[in-house]
């Protein structure tokens, strides 16, 4: 038994790591674009206007399309992943945002080629964003399937903290080209290669992930849904077996959503607005990811011990202050100060987003749960992350000064903060007494409709 148990765990710890490292190569891709959004595609592929706010604003505009392809892929790659499983999309989500970093690095800039610039790097932004749709479910499925009840949220925050890590991964290479060379030849070429660098991260995590093999739960589904004629997966049938899992995942998500991107995304715009140096930003940037990929997991582990639901609750409350402790410190200039609200932003991020997967695992039986974690997690992107650094930098410009910025953030916390209070307390859930139950509703169904012949009565 205490081997089975040792051989188990170690299988557990090989799955994370395939999980985590897919996760770190897609949110490297992705995030390096955000950054490079700010320091560079505003000026290398939009015509010059007379603010250096516009640039920004439009190349935050593109930014947003990868937010907006998300929910696509989200659909696309759950439904089929309910389908015929996790691990093979994974393998081929990689492989396409792979496909799309390195190419955008060969993009000629607008002076070169016009508007077909700002065309092909919207269009590969949009393949990108449709890629990272359905890698976030497959990912965290891969993990809370194999995790045991009564630490699903631990194991399960491990993909979450493969975000920091990969956009810390970003940093510190856009940070060793910005140093090491002079703006001209960042500008010129020097910001290409992190986009290149893609191609070897890519072949690292792929082959990480033909290690692993999907969970024995999705395995049992399957052979249960085949046995059903009206067993039905994707997103028809979450939508109208379990609306209310679907609509809480988006209220969770939504503040969650905005505040990372307006820590991590705009804070750089805002600094740089207030004329601090752009290595400096991204040093303290670099420090700030380390923090947040330490404190995902210890969340992550902090809810299994005293609920998801409490530490959902004092997060989204802390993200509602945060704003207005953070911008006037960012407004002192101090090195210290401003690393130490960046990180307590960090911080606040974790202690929403380390226990999503869990959270959302918990919500949906093993047949339609790609769809449904998807749907939650990807569709909320449209109108959360996917605007708010563009949000940040339009306020900033038509008000120059921080309050509207932090009462956008307040707001958004808000929705978060009353979506967790009426969240259902899920920690310790079995998953097979998820997927038995939701058989016993499909049975109940069944039965209920042989009872009633004809339309159902107006009043039912």
């Amino acid at each position: 038994m205490e081997h089975e148990r040792i051989a188990n765990l170690s299988y557990l710890k090989k799955i994370v790591g395939a999980s985590m490292a897919g996760t770190v190569v897609e949110w490297y891709e992705f995030f390096l674009y955000g950054t490079a959004a700010t320091l560079a595609f505003g000026k290398l592929f939009f015509p010059t206007t007379a603010s250096e706010l516009d640039g920004i604003i439009a190349a935050f505009a593109t930014y947003a399309v990868g937010f907006i392809s998300r929910p696509l892929g989200g659909i696309v790659f759950g439904h089929i992943g309910d389908k015929i499983g996790r691990k093979s999309l994974l393998q081929f989500s990689l492989v396409l945002i792979g496909g799309s970093t390195f190419l955008m690095g060969c993009l000629p800039s607008f002076s070169s080629i016009g508007y077909w610039a700002p065309v092909l790097l919207v269009t590969l932004r949009f393949i990108q964003g449709f890629a990272l749709g359905g890698e976030w479910g497959g990912a965290v499925l891969l993990v809370t399937e194999h995790s045991p009840n009564r630490s699903r949220g631990f194991w399960g925050s491990f993909p979450q903290a493969g975000v920091p890590l990969g956009n810390l991964l970003a940093t510190i290479v856009l940070l060793v080209l910005s140093a090491s060379l002079s703006q001209e030849a960042f500008l010129s070429w020097g910001w290409r290669v992190g986009f290149w660098l893609s191609v070897v991260i890519v072949g690292i995590g792929y082959y990480i992930r033909t290690q692993v093999t999907d969970s024995p739960i999705f395995h049992a589904a399957k052979q249960q849904v085949e046995k059903q004629a009206d067993a039905g997966y994707g997103l028809v049938e979450v939508f109208r077996r379990y609306p209310r899992g679907v609509f809480t995942a988006m209220g969770l998500r939504f503040g969650e959503n905005i505040l990372y991107y307006m820590v991590v995304t705009f804070s750089i715009t805002y600094l740089g607005y207030l004329k601090l140096n752009t290595t400096r930003i991204l040093t303290l940037l670099l420090f700030a990811h380390i923090v947040h990929a330490i404190a995902i997991p210890l969340v992550g582990h902090l809810t299994d011990q005293r609920g998801r639901k409490p530490i959902y609750i004092l997060g989204a409350t802390l993200g509602m202050i945060w704003p207005f402790v953070a911008f006037p410190i960012f407004g002192t200039g101090s090195t210290w100060l401003i690393l130490v609200a960046i990180m307590l932003g960090l911080v606040v991020h974790a202690m929403m987003y380390a226990p999503q997967p869990a959270i959302m695992a918990e919500m949906f039986p093993t047949r339609m749960r790609y769809s449904g974690v998807s749907l939650g997690y990807q569709v909320t992107a449209i109108v959360a992350g996917s605007w708010a650094p563009l949000i940040g930098t339009a306020l900033l410009r038509r008000f120059d000064t921080w309050m509207p910025i932090a009462t956008y953030i307040l707001l958004a916390s808000a929705v978060s903060l009353v979506a967790a209070v009426y969240m259902s307390e899920s920690r310790g859930a079995s998953l097979v007494s998820i997927d038995q139950e939701d058989m016993r509703r499909m049975v109940g169904c069944r039965e209920d409709r042989g009872r009633l012949p004809g339309p159902w009565p107006l009043n039912q």
